[in-house]
């Protein structure tokens, strides 16, 4: 029994960190922050900082709320043509969906790990649930390291495989003067995966060693 506990708590683990930096990054601000950041391309088609904001900002919300396509279809600039062409609004619904899924398996994955943790307590079984989260951390570490070295090697084969994964066809394709592209450069993804992958292996390392040593 304190096996199965051990192994399912290093399987939680290892949904648990990645997904808890992807939440991270939802938040509304983060583009705001991202658009600071040293040497982030400015629009080459005349996005101000202010408006860049403001329209990623609706993004950014949108994956997050219980609004359908129209949040971001009805959007309008000061010309009264559409912020999002029908295109990225499907794409954004899809975004949407996809989001949602990941955030379902973070808050039940999130749950469990602390029931576990409960149950472990009781039982006296610390040791084995911390010895299940330290190999949990090491696993994630190494599969970390290794997509990382896939990344650094070939950025858009990895940025379009991770596509074809949860994505149909060349849905996610765009053209450089469209809105989601403005707004959300190749630059902007590589420093998402840079905080998810960066941020998450500092914490599997931590808690692999840890927990490792206790």
């Amino acid at each position: 029994m304190k096996s199965y506990l051990s192994g399912i708590t290093s399987v939680l683990t290892i949904l648990v960190i990645p997904l808890f930096f992807i939440r991270l990054l939802l938040i509304p601000v983060f583009p705001a922050i991202e658009y600071r950041m040293p040497g982030f391309p400015e629009d080459s088609y005349g996005f101000t900082y202010e408006e860049r904001v403001k329209w990623a900002t609706y993004g950014m919300e949108y994956l997050l709320n219980n609004a359908g396509p129209e949040y971001l279809g009805d959007l309008r600039f000061d010309d009264g043509s559409p912020v999002f062409n029908e295109r990225e609004v499907q794409h954004m619904l899809d975004v949407k969906i996809v989001v949602g899924q990941a955030l379902t398996v973070f808050r039940i994955s999130l749950a469990l790990l602390v029931a576990l943790g409960l149950f472990a307590w009781r039982r006296g079984w610390v040791d084995s649930y911390s010895q299940g989260i330290s190999r949990g951390g090491w696993i994630l570490l190494v599969v970390l390291l290794t997509l990382g070295g896939v990344a650094l090697t070939s950025f858009w084969q990895f940025f379009a495989g991770f596509h074809a994964i949860f994505f149909e066809g060349d849905s996610w394709l765009f053209a450089y003067s469209d809105t989601l592209i403005r707004l959300y450069p190749i630059r902007f993804w590589q420093d998402v995966i840079i905080y998810i992958m960066g941020g998450s292996a500092l914490a599997s390392g931590l808690l692999g060693w840890f927990l490792g040593r206790k």
